[in-house]
Protein backbone atom coordinates (compact mmCIF):
# COMPACT_ATOMS: atom_id res chain seq x y z
CA UNK A 1 0.00 0.00 0.00
CA UNK A 2 1.09 3.45 -0.88
CA UNK A 3 1.44 6.25 2.16
CA UNK A 4 -0.01 8.88 1.59
CA UNK A 5 1.93 12.58 2.56
CA UNK A 6 -0.12 15.10 4.34
CA UNK A 7 0.01 18.62 2.57
CA UNK A 8 2.02 18.80 0.37
CA UNK A 9 4.01 15.95 -0.65
CA UNK A 10 7.23 17.78 -1.82
CA UNK A 11 8.26 19.86 1.28
CA UNK A 12 10.84 18.79 4.04
CA UNK A 13 7.99 19.21 6.28
CA UNK A 14 6.10 16.93 5.10
CA UNK A 15 8.99 14.30 4.93
CA UNK A 16 9.68 14.92 8.26
CA UNK A 17 6.35 13.65 9.54
CA UNK A 18 6.21 10.99 7.14
CA UNK A 19 9.65 9.37 8.45
CA UNK A 20 8.30 9.61 11.76
CA UNK A 21 5.23 8.20 10.95
CA UNK A 22 7.09 5.40 9.57
CA UNK A 23 9.19 5.00 12.45
CA UNK A 24 5.73 4.31 14.12
CA UNK A 25 5.07 0.98 11.80
CA UNK A 26 1.82 3.11 10.80
CA UNK A 27 2.16 1.42 7.42
CA UNK A 28 4.11 -1.40 8.67
CA UNK A 29 2.19 -4.94 6.68
CA UNK A 30 2.79 -7.08 10.07
CA UNK A 31 -0.41 -5.21 11.81
CA UNK A 32 -1.29 -8.61 13.82
CA UNK A 33 2.48 -8.03 15.80
CA UNK A 34 1.43 -4.34 16.49
CA UNK A 35 -1.89 -5.48 17.67
CA UNK A 36 -0.30 -7.40 20.31
CA UNK A 37 2.13 -4.77 21.33
CA UNK A 38 -0.81 -1.74 21.59
CA UNK A 39 -2.74 -4.37 23.55
CA UNK A 40 0.20 -5.74 26.26
CA UNK A 41 1.24 -1.32 26.08
CA UNK A 42 -2.40 -0.29 26.80
CA UNK A 43 -2.86 -3.25 29.72
CA UNK A 44 0.28 -1.90 31.37
CA UNK A 45 -1.14 1.78 31.32
CA UNK A 46 -4.42 0.52 32.58
CA UNK A 47 -2.20 -1.19 35.66
CA UNK A 48 -0.51 2.07 36.41
CA UNK A 49 -3.47 4.44 36.43
CA UNK A 50 -4.96 2.03 38.68
CA UNK A 51 -2.40 2.69 41.02
CA UNK A 52 -2.60 5.77 40.87
CA UNK A 53 -0.48 8.89 38.30
CA UNK A 54 0.13 11.93 41.31
CA UNK A 55 2.58 13.30 39.40
CA UNK A 56 2.11 11.75 36.04
CA UNK A 57 -0.55 13.67 33.42
CA UNK A 58 -0.27 10.78 31.10
CA UNK A 59 1.78 8.29 29.07
CA UNK A 60 2.19 7.58 25.36
CA UNK A 61 3.13 5.38 23.19
CA UNK A 62 6.12 6.97 20.79
CA UNK A 63 6.93 6.45 16.93
CA UNK A 64 9.81 4.11 18.60
CA UNK A 65 7.90 0.86 19.88
CA UNK A 66 10.50 0.12 22.00
CA UNK A 67 10.35 3.97 24.00
CA UNK A 68 7.41 5.48 25.88
CA UNK A 69 6.69 9.28 26.72
CA UNK A 70 5.61 10.10 30.23
CA UNK A 71 3.76 13.56 30.39
CA UNK A 72 4.34 14.98 33.92
CA UNK A 73 2.14 17.40 35.93
CA UNK A 74 5.34 19.53 37.15
CA UNK A 75 9.23 20.13 35.21
CA UNK A 76 11.60 17.99 36.35
CA UNK A 77 13.98 20.57 34.49
CA UNK A 78 13.68 23.58 33.17
CA UNK A 79 15.04 24.25 29.67
CA UNK A 80 17.75 22.02 29.67
CA UNK A 81 17.51 18.95 28.21
CA UNK A 82 19.00 15.14 30.15
CA UNK A 83 20.27 12.27 28.52
CA UNK A 84 21.36 9.32 29.65
CA UNK A 85 22.91 5.36 27.79
CA UNK A 86 23.18 3.55 30.66
CA UNK A 87 23.62 3.11 34.40
CA UNK A 88 27.06 4.67 34.82
CA UNK A 89 26.33 7.74 32.36
CA UNK A 90 23.26 8.45 35.11
CA UNK A 91 25.65 8.10 38.06
CA UNK A 92 24.34 10.97 40.90
CA UNK A 93 21.36 11.77 39.23
CA UNK A 94 18.70 9.78 41.22
CA UNK A 95 15.65 9.50 38.50
CA UNK A 96 17.51 8.47 35.76
CA UNK A 97 19.58 5.44 37.95
CA UNK A 98 16.52 4.54 39.38
CA UNK A 99 14.95 4.28 36.28
CA UNK A 100 18.01 2.13 34.81
CA UNK A 101 17.97 -0.32 38.06
CA UNK A 102 14.26 -1.10 36.89
CA UNK A 103 16.41 -3.23 34.26
CA UNK A 104 15.65 -3.56 30.48
CA UNK A 105 16.30 0.15 30.06
CA UNK A 106 18.61 1.14 27.21
CA UNK A 107 18.03 4.83 27.69
CA UNK A 108 16.55 7.68 29.11
CA UNK A 109 16.17 10.81 28.35
CA UNK A 110 13.83 14.20 29.90
CA UNK A 111 13.23 17.79 29.46
CA UNK A 112 10.53 20.03 31.25
CA UNK A 113 7.82 17.72 31.42
CA UNK A 114 8.42 15.32 29.74
CA UNK A 115 10.08 11.53 30.60
CA UNK A 116 11.12 9.55 27.56
CA UNK A 117 12.57 5.93 28.29
CA UNK A 118 13.58 3.38 25.96
CA UNK A 119 13.83 -0.51 26.19
CA UNK A 120 15.31 -3.58 25.47
CA UNK A 121 13.92 -5.26 22.70
CA UNK A 122 13.20 -8.40 24.79
CA UNK A 123 11.46 -6.68 27.46
CA UNK A 124 7.28 -6.20 27.00
CA UNK A 125 5.36 -3.15 28.28
CA UNK A 126 3.21 -4.85 30.60
CA UNK A 127 6.56 -6.13 32.08
CA UNK A 128 8.21 -3.51 33.24
CA UNK A 129 5.99 -0.27 32.48
CA UNK A 130 4.19 -0.34 36.58
CA UNK A 131 8.08 -0.03 37.27
CA UNK A 132 9.19 2.49 35.74
CA UNK A 133 6.05 4.69 36.65
CA UNK A 134 7.85 4.13 40.68
CA UNK A 135 10.83 6.23 40.07
CA UNK A 136 9.44 8.59 37.87
CA UNK A 137 6.33 9.30 40.60
CA UNK A 138 9.16 9.76 43.33
CA UNK A 139 10.37 12.20 41.24
CA UNK A 140 11.44 15.81 42.78
CA UNK A 141 9.94 18.87 40.67
CA UNK A 142 12.27 21.55 40.04
CA UNK A 143 11.53 25.50 40.23
CA UNK A 144 14.71 26.40 38.75
CA UNK A 145 16.63 25.69 35.65
CA UNK A 146 19.36 22.59 36.17
CA UNK A 147 21.20 21.00 33.67
CA UNK A 148 23.55 17.30 33.61
CA UNK A 149 26.87 19.07 33.31
CA UNK A 150 27.08 19.88 29.29
CA UNK A 151 28.30 22.85 27.84
CA UNK A 152 25.56 25.39 26.72
CA UNK A 153 26.73 25.10 23.23
CA UNK A 154 26.19 21.40 23.66
CA UNK A 155 22.05 21.82 25.00
CA UNK A 156 20.36 22.89 21.68
CA UNK A 157 17.45 25.12 21.51
CA UNK A 158 17.62 28.99 22.64
CA UNK A 159 20.50 28.03 25.24
CA UNK A 160 22.87 26.95 22.29
CA UNK A 161 21.78 29.81 20.53
CA UNK A 162 21.71 32.65 22.70
CA UNK A 163 25.71 31.15 24.07
CA UNK A 164 26.83 31.19 20.38
CA UNK A 165 29.08 33.90 18.30
CA UNK A 166 28.07 32.42 14.98
CA UNK A 167 25.32 33.85 13.26
CA UNK A 168 24.36 31.28 11.30
CA UNK A 169 24.32 28.68 13.84
CA UNK A 170 21.70 31.39 15.63
CA UNK A 171 19.24 30.66 12.71
CA UNK A 172 20.04 27.12 12.21
CA UNK A 173 18.89 26.84 16.06
CA UNK A 174 16.12 29.19 15.64
CA UNK A 175 14.51 26.99 12.75
CA UNK A 176 15.04 23.86 14.50
CA UNK A 177 13.15 25.67 17.23
CA UNK A 178 10.38 26.55 15.05
CA UNK A 179 10.34 23.93 12.59
CA UNK A 180 11.87 20.80 14.06
CA UNK A 181 11.91 20.29 17.54
CA UNK A 182 8.40 20.51 18.35
CA UNK A 183 7.62 17.66 16.19
CA UNK A 184 10.46 15.34 17.76
CA UNK A 185 9.19 16.42 21.31
CA UNK A 186 5.73 15.44 20.46
CA UNK A 187 6.70 12.06 19.87
CA UNK A 188 8.99 11.92 23.23
CA UNK A 189 12.55 12.54 21.27
CA UNK A 190 14.74 15.70 20.52
CA UNK A 191 17.70 16.85 18.63
CA UNK A 192 20.76 18.94 19.93
CA UNK A 193 23.22 20.91 17.97
CA UNK A 194 26.73 19.48 18.68
CA UNK A 195 28.61 21.74 16.94
CA UNK A 196 28.58 23.69 13.54
CA UNK A 197 32.61 22.59 12.12
CA UNK A 198 32.96 24.42 8.92
CA UNK A 199 30.36 23.88 6.80
CA UNK A 200 29.07 20.42 8.62
CA UNK A 201 26.77 20.39 11.60
CA UNK A 202 26.67 17.99 13.92
CA UNK A 203 23.29 16.80 15.94
CA UNK A 204 22.74 14.32 18.04
CA UNK A 205 18.92 12.32 18.44
CA UNK A 206 17.67 12.02 22.08
CA UNK A 207 15.04 10.24 23.47
CA UNK A 208 12.67 7.91 21.16
CA UNK A 209 14.33 9.72 18.39
CA UNK A 210 17.85 7.91 19.24
CA UNK A 211 17.56 4.15 17.75
CA UNK A 212 14.73 5.25 15.29
CA UNK A 213 15.76 3.75 11.75
CA UNK A 214 14.04 7.11 10.01
CA UNK A 215 15.89 9.57 12.49
CA UNK A 216 19.17 8.57 10.40
CA UNK A 217 17.45 8.33 6.90
CA UNK A 218 14.37 10.64 6.21
CA UNK A 219 14.68 12.86 9.34
CA UNK A 220 18.11 13.62 9.00
CA UNK A 221 17.92 14.18 4.90
CA UNK A 222 15.07 16.64 5.20
CA UNK A 223 16.56 18.55 7.86
CA UNK A 224 19.81 18.77 5.99
CA UNK A 225 17.25 20.11 2.78
CA UNK A 226 15.56 22.13 4.85
CA UNK A 227 18.70 24.14 6.47
CA UNK A 228 20.21 24.30 2.52
CA UNK A 229 17.08 26.03 1.19
CA UNK A 230 16.81 28.56 3.97
CA UNK A 231 19.90 28.78 5.23
CA UNK A 232 22.88 27.97 3.55
CA UNK A 233 22.98 25.64 0.51
CA UNK A 234 26.75 24.61 1.39
CA UNK A 235 25.85 22.73 4.95
CA UNK A 236 25.97 19.54 5.51
CA UNK A 237 24.03 17.05 8.25
CA UNK A 238 25.66 14.31 10.01
CA UNK A 239 24.35 12.42 13.28
CA UNK A 240 26.82 11.72 15.81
Amino acid sequence: MRAKLVGDPTSDFARIRFSIHLCAGEFSSNNRYNAEKNVRFNKALHFVEEQGMPKIADIQETPNPNAVKFILKEPVSHGTSHSFKSREDAAGNSMAESLFDVGNVVSVFYMDKMVTVEKTDDAEWDEILPDLAVPIRAAESVAVSNGNGNAATAVGGAIAAAASDDPKLREIEALLDERIRPYLAGDGGWLEVVELEGEVLKIRYEGACGSCPSSLTGTLMAIENMIKDEIDPTIEVVAV
